[in-house]
Order: C-alpha cells, then sequence, then structure tokens
C-alpha cells in the first residue's frame, strides 16, 4: 500500500471568466466510483442550462482508476486536462467537475485546454488539499481503572486514538504508523505494567 496521500479537504466551487464563458469548477472528495458519478449527476443537476458538464476522477492511493470525459467540448481539450492537473498535484480520491456556460467566443483547442486544466488548479488552491497517512489498525484492552490514563497519555504522545468501547473491559481502537508497531507494544506494556492487551489489525488511511 501506498504509505501516504493528498485529496482534497472538503467540497468547494471555483469559478473563473474568459472571454464570457464561465468555467465553474466543483470538487469533493470521493472514495469510490459510484461516489464520484453521483457527484457529477449531482452538479448537472444544480446547472440544467449549461452546455457543457466536463469532469475528471483519481481514485485510489496509487491512482490506479483515472477517468475523464469532455461532454461535447472537442476531444482532448477539458478531460484530460483536468484529469492531469489532478495527476500533477499527486491528488487521489477526488473528482472534478467544470461546468461551462458559453459566452459566445470560441477559445480553441488551446484556449479549452488551459482553461480546463487551469480553473481545476485555481480551485485546488482554493479549496485546499490535506494528507492522509497510512495506519495499521491497533485494538488495545485494558481495565477500567487504568483506561482513562491510558487513553490521556495516548492522545499526549500524539497516537491516533479512533474510538473507546466500554464493556467489561475498556477497547482503545488507535491507529499507528507500520515504523511504530513494535514501539507502542514496548510503550504500552511499560505504561500499563503489562495488564493491557494488544490485537493488531488491518490497515486504513487517516489524518497525517
Amino acid at each position: 500500500m501506498t504509505e501516504q496521500y493528498r485529496t482534497v479537504a472538503r467540497e468547494g466551487v471555483h469559478e473563473i471568466e474568459i472571454s464570457k464563458s464561465r468555467f465553474i469548477c466543483a470538487l469533493a472528495p470521493a472514495a469510490t466510483e459510484e461516489e464520484a458519478q453521483a457527484f457529477v449527476a449531482r452538479i448537472r443537476k444544480e446547472h440544467p442550462t449549461a452546455r457543457h458538464h466536463c469532469f475528471a476522477y483519481v481514485l485510489g492511493a496509487d491512482g490506479s482508476v483515472q477517468k475523464a470525459s469532455d461532454d461535447g467540448e472537442p476531444g482532448g481539450t477539458a478531460g484530460v486536462p483536468m484529469l492531469q492537473m489532478l495527476v500533477r498535484r499527486e491528488v487521489r480520491y477526488a473528482v472534478a467537475v467544470v461546468t461551462r456556460y458559453f459566452g459566445g467566443v470560441k477559445l480553441g483547442a488551446g484556449g479549452l485546454i488551459r482553461a480546463y486544466g487551469g480553473v481545476v488548479g485555481e480551485a485546488l488552491d482554493a479549496v485546499g488539499t490535506v494528507t492522509r497517512q497510512r495506519f495499521r489498525l491497533a485494538s488495545v484492552t485494558v481495565d477500567h481503572q487504568r483506561a482513562g490514563k491510558l487513553e490521556n497519555d495516548l492522545r499526549a504522545t500524539g497516537r491516533a486514538v479512533r474510538e473507546v468501547r466500554y464493556g467489561a473491559d475498556v477497547r482503545i481502537e488507535v491507529g499507528l504508523p507500520e515504523a511504530d508497531v513494535e514501539g507502542f507494544r514496548a510503550w504500552l506494556a511499560d505504561t500499563t505494567a503489562g495488564t493491557a492487551r494488544l490485537e493488531l489489525g488491518g490497515e486504513a488511511y487517516g489524518d497525517a
């Protein structure tokens, strides 16, 4: 798995005007192709009178899924430069839709490529990006007496506490960088006098 990836911080919209044509870029995080396509469909509904809704998305921490559409613009002048901008900025799990309201002046192939790629780049700057880091999921089981202090110690040492569940014992779910697993095991044994149980789970991504 890729150690980390960058994605858009939130949904957002950015607009530019070139030769009386409006280019409105909507960006959103997307975990799956279904989410990306649903976002494209939503933007189409929001702008029913626009002539073009070009889109591009990149999924997978390694960018393994890439799709682009020119939606009626000349081939290669819209979706591809949008996709290239996402890839160049190393953005993953994200979808961009550029809605164009034609202003009556033809921009030519070069003008369209600059406009579609450019508005995505400006939208990324406006909306911002976040880095997601690969974590190993770990479950710590500890008695109620030690749980409160252990949770505080975990947070104080910068560990990512994902969930705390109370039952007969207390289970604290944490995310650990792979390189920290053995060090964490030793730290946990020392902190809880060997009373806590550690179970390692699968992998996930979280905020770096």
